[in-house]
């Protein structure tokens, strides 16, 4: 199978899980920022990319999971 992720070892796989967790909490500071009405120009850009980043990040751990 040519598109088969091969599994990760288990530093690897920490290490990521470390990244995803923190950028779930950088999505979550954005994401209440956001809710408190700043940056009220970007605001609709921003709503996007964060929307766009949870689905990335739900993605990623599914992927994690099912390795």
């Amino acid at each position: 199978m040519a598109n088969a992720t091969p599994p990760m070892p288990d530093q690897n796989s920490g290490q990521l899980s470390a990244l995803i967790q923190a950028l779930q909490e950088d999505r979550r500071w954005l994401l209440r920022h956001l809710d408190e009405g700043h940056w009220s120009t970007f605001q609709l850009d921003l709503a996007a990319l964060e929307r766009e980043l949870g689905q990335l990040l739900e993605f990623c751990e599914a992927q994690m999971e099912s390795s």
